[in-house]
């Protein structure tokens, strides 16, 4: 078969190379970038997720398990540094022990490898500069380099046949009586390219290929900036691994957090504020006709119209470093604001439902020739491999 595949993220790279050895396809992945990773996987936190978090039995519980055993299979195997830095969850009060709890419960349901519920004194033995009631310590949890994960995939579509056409923008697709003709412009001008079927993994592009197709479906993107300052060197000492909030189940995004980097830096962050564009990196980044979009779906309206005071408070904290200073300084209290230096931050493709709920679970579906990965939350770097393992398994436009 010869199938295209639109985004070169670590999802769609690694469901090219899996239709490329184990289907024998012949792949063509195209990303309007000049560079693999360029948006949501190059502008995350390195973290490989245990599996902690997720619902025993979704598909986001499952696959993470799976793909952290293939993700770190995949590393050894082409020598890609793989740190298992272990992460704390933390409750600061007695009233988050509850949490802390459910939080454990779910991640040995989930099969987590090693965890230990710690009292205020063993936290410290993992963390010596940390403070809290009490813990919950996955060793296993690692960090890694995404970017160099998605590059060293991009090789191997290469190695078996395929292709990987960056700086190639998708204008135009349609479903004929024999496949998907996609209409491109590239480097050498506008090209139509045919294929038997086509796999839709474009993260903040998402709906914008999905109405090319005529398949709009149920769910729509909202883009939610993370905002992230890194420690000073003078100040990375303080956090040995990554240390993390109970979160608030209402959301799924895990809270301010501190993460130590395979690089060695240590992250504090994300906060979780509305983009004011797809790609909207910082405040200066406003794209009418997104925001027209987003705020034309119903799903959008209603979410914030639920949501109304948080989004206020996360704005309040994207303008005030004491915000993002407060959240770390209930587990490291030793920081200062001098400790804290602004750094890169990214942009989270959020699957927003019609009703105003904010999907947590992986949304995939198939139309003819087309399959779409409509919602790819985190962990889905950590999931990628198990990820492309499962959607080419489901869907017959791949697999027939």
């Amino acid at each position: 078969m010869n199938i295209g595949v639109v985004g070169a993220g670590i999802v769609g790279l690694a469901i090219a190379r899996e239709l490329a050895l184990t289907r024998g396809a012949r792949v063509t992945v195209l990303d309007k970038e000049d560079r693999v990773a360029a948006h949501q996987t190059g502008h995350n936190s390195g973290v490989v997720h245990a599996g902690l978090y997720y619902r025993p039995g979704s598909l986001k519980a499952k696959l993470c398990r799976d793909g952290v055993a293939l993700l770190r299979e995949y590393c050894a195997e082409h020598a890609i540094p793989y740190d298992e830095a272990g992460k704390l969850v933390i409750a600061s009060t007695a009233a988050e022990r509850s949490g802390l709890r459910a939080i454990a419960e779910r991640a040995r349901d989930n099969g987590v490898p090693g965890l230990a519920e710690l009292d205020a004194l063993g936290l410290r033995e993992i963390e010596p500069h940390a403070v809290g009631v009490a813990a919950l310590h996955s060793p296993h949890t690692a960090i890694v380099d995404f970017s160099e994960v998605a590059r060293c995939l991009a090789r191997d579509v290469e190695k078996a046949g395929g292709a990987v056409r960056l700086s190639h923008t998708v204008r135009a697709l349609r479903e004929t009586a024999s496949g998907v003709e996609v209409l491109t412009d590239g480097p050498d001008g506008r090209r139509r390219l045919g294929f038997d079927g086509l796999v839709v993994c474009a993260g903040l592009g998402t709906d914008a290929v999905a109405r090319m197709a005529g398949v709009e479906g149920d769910v729509r993107i909202v883009p939610f900036r993370g905002e992230y300052y890194a420690l000073a060197d003078g100040a990375r000492h303080l956090v040995r691994g990554l240390i993390y909030p109970v979160p608030d189940p209402r959301y799924p995004f895990l809270g301010v957090h501190l993460t130590r980097r395979i690089d060695g830096e240590v992250l504090v962050g994300p906060n979780a504020v509305m983009a004011l564009a797809l790609e909207g990196y910082s405040w200066r980044d406003v794209d009418l006709g997104d925001l027209r979009r987003i705020a034309a779906w119903e799903g959008a309206r209603r979410m914030a119209v639920r949501h109304w005071r948080t989004g206020i408070r996360e704005v309040a904290g994207s303008l005030a470093r004491g915000a993002f200073l407060r959240a770390a300084r209930r587990y490291v209290p030793e920081l200062t604001g001098a400790d804290l230096v602004r750094t890169a931050g990214g942009v989270r493709a959020q699957a927003v439902a019609r009703d105003g709920s904010l999907s947590d679970d992986f949304v995939m579906d198939a139309h003819g020739r087309i399959a779409l990965l409509r919602n790819a939350p985190s962990p889905a770097a950590t999931s990628s491999l198990a990820i492309a393992r499962h959607l080419v398994g489901i869907t017959s436009v791949l697999s027939s």
